[in-house]
């Protein structure tokens, strides 16, 4: 059982996402436990109760203003009120609730960019209903880059000791190959030593670099960007005394003698990096933003309707997003 909070304990704020989905029941699985912080969670507090009810969860729940928290203790969870203007039913979107979903973001960013709070978990948004209702939303990752004003936010995830990150995100697959330049990639490799460096104490972090195409390019006879394109960026983070190696065949990195050396996997595209490390750890990964002034993480997982208030859901990657939080705050 993870110890009871300090004096001074950080305060780590919960975004309870989609309310229609997995997010309130994972959000009340958190009360089960004692953890080392102040623990808020933004939602409607109507929303929790029936869907506390719905689960027989017996969790107390009870509502505070922003600089309300105190320490968290099991069987008691603390709410950051919001509102959802219509009806929440399980399983059920609802795109006019998307800007509840929305404000509770702004909100947790805003106080975790003034200093009220250490860490932002963050729970499964619905990005389809989002969008229905009128707001072009791509994902978490953008939408909190704009909301910090990060030019380079780097999406990574983690499962146990494998760490993978990727060099682009929500695009087509057509169009990653158009995407990749250079300078970008450089940036994006600088973003995740840093990453590294701050927020995991790693002193000068292995970096194992994946090339776009099959076998790396096979020397340019499948393709040119491996060539032009990853191993010039490559070799400019070295000269910059970053410890990144690459680019290497995606089908072969990922065998334990190449991840004996690295601390971290760059991928080129979302679907090249993200199969292996939801194999190796689907329902407890996490998914960790760097690049952003404040410290982020999420679960790895979407919003599961047909699990809502069932309570079949798996609370496994909100409790590792929240551990992992916890680990990542420095003094």
């Amino acid at each position: 059982m993870t110890a009871a909070p300090q004096a001074g304990a950080p305060t780590v704020v919960v975004t309870s996402g989609e309310p229609a989905g997995i997010g309130p029941d994972i959000c009340l699985a958190l009360a089960e436990r004692e953890w080392p912080c102040r623990l808020l969670v933004a939602a409607d507090p109507r929303v929790m109760a029936e869907r506390n009810a719905e689960l027989g969860a017996r969790v107390e729940l009870v509502s505070v203003g922003s600089d309300g928290a105190d320490a968290h203790r099991a069987g008691r969870l603390q709410l950051l009120v919001h509102h959802a203007p219509l009806p929440v039913v399980a399983g059920r979107l609802e795109p006019g609730n998307a800007g509840y979903v929305l404000g509770m973001i702004r909100q947790a960013v805003a106080g975790c960019s003034n200093g009220r709070y250490a860490a932002l978990v963050t729970g499964p948004v619905q990005k389809s209903t989002i969008n229905e209702s009128g707001v072009a939303f791509t994902g978490h990752t953008e939408f909190l880059a704009t909301l910090t004003g990060a030019p380079r936010p780097v999406m990574l995830l983690v499962a146990g000791k494998l760490r993978v990150a990727l060099a682009t995100t929500h695009l087509p697959l057509r169009a990653v190959a158009d995407s990749l330049n250079e300078d970008d990639l450089l940036a994006t490799i600088r973003v995740l030593a840093a990453g590294l460096r701050e927020r995991f104490g790693l002193v000068r972090p292995r970096i194992l670099v994946l090339g776009l195409n099959p076998h790396a390019g096979e020397s340019g006879h499948l393709g040119r960007e491996d060539l032009d394109v990853i191993a010039p960026a490559i070799a400019r983070a070295a000269a910059e005394d970053i410890a990144a190696r690459g680019p290497l065949p995606a089908d072969t990195a990922f065998a334990p003698r190449q991840l004996t050396d690295a601390d971290a996997v760059l991928a080129m595209f979302h679907d090249q990096g993200l199969p292996v490390i939801k194999y190796a750890g689907f329902g407890h990964a996490v998914n960790v933003t760097l690049g952003l002034p404040i410290l982020r993480t999420s679960v790895d997982h979407g919003t599961a309707l047909d699990l809502a208030a069932t309570g079949r859901a798996d609370p496994g990657s909100m409790v590792a997003a929240l551990e992992l939080a916890l680990a990542c705050i420095r003094p």
